[in-house]
């Protein structure tokens, strides 16, 4: 049997390179999934190339309680419950030292990485509550338990969200509601590409090339490379089944043994 037969997943950031690949992963074990981004043309290919009786999806901002309230609502009206819920939208903002970095920048970040987790928790618990309990994943990063040089705002974000993992995983135990987070390195996705363009953009020396960034980078990394968005999604997929059961609480690193060491 397929390892979410019968469960239904929702999955916010759905669009991106992690989202849109744990979203066929977990159709391929058999979740019926209801997917929220902003960017509907990506939204409607998978939901396409999964199936529209498998899939659907939901154009929200998580910031807003009233948009985040519409997409619970409708995984809920389309398919009676939900069982899995992926809090992965994300953004990494700016690159720049804390003295330069844009104000209204450092406060979306917050915004859509925190917030919008916050929110969707607040959302969807009443929900998994009533289904007698379920899974909540969340998508961290390494730069959530150790700093990150000019990601001030994005690693304050992936700090706060597994302060509020554990909060949530200890009010949520009494109704058989685990949460726990995903925590990766740099993983091959258009954010790293971003990452990466932006720091090279901030470099003196104008010989550096984002090629040559991206190779120094993973040379940190005891694997040395960068992860693909598949390994990522396998582990997502363990924490959303029943596998995972006794599995709450936790800050699931999967980086390529970077927080082994020094980083």
């Amino acid at each position: 049997m397929a390892r979410l037969d019968g469960k239904v997943a929702l999955i916010t950031g759905a669009a991106g390179g992690i989202g849109r690949t744990a979203a066929r992963l977990f159709a391929d074990e058999g979740a019926r999934l209801t997917l929220v981004d902003l960017d509907e043309d990506a939204l409607r290919d998978i939901v396409q190339s999964i199936g529209a009786d498998r899939a659907g999806y939901v154009v929200a901002d998580v910031t807003q309680p009233d948009q985040t309230q519409a997409y619970v609502n409708a995984a809920v009206e389309r398919w009676g419950g939900i069982d899995a819920f992926l809090a992965n939208a994300g953004i990494e903002g700016a690159v720049a030292p804390i003295p330069d970095y844009p104000i209204e920048m450092f406060d979306r970040v917050m915004a859509v990485n925190v917030r919008g987790v916050w929110l969707g928790l607040k959302y969807v618990i009443p929900v998994m509550r009533e289904r007698g309990g379920g899974s909540i994943v969340i998508t961290s990063s390494t730069a959530g338990v150790g700093g990150s040089l000019d990601l001030s705002a994005y690693t304050t974000s992936k700090h706060a969200v597994i302060g509020m993992m554990r909060t949530a995983a200890m009010e949520g135990a009494a109704s058989a509601i685990r949460v726990n987070t995903v925590n990766p390195a740099p993983i091959e996705t258009r954010m790293m590409r971003s990452i990466e363009e932006q720091r090279v953009a901030t470099l003196d020396d104008g010989d550096v090339t984002t090629e040559q960034l991206k190779r120094a980078t993973a040379a940190r990394i005891p694997l040395q490379r960068y992860g693909d968005p598949a390994e990522v999604a396998r582990l997502m997929l363990f924490l959303a089944s029943d596998d995972s059961s006794f599995c709450t609480g936790g800050v699931y690193m999967v980086d390529g043994g970077r927080s082994a060491g020094n980083r």
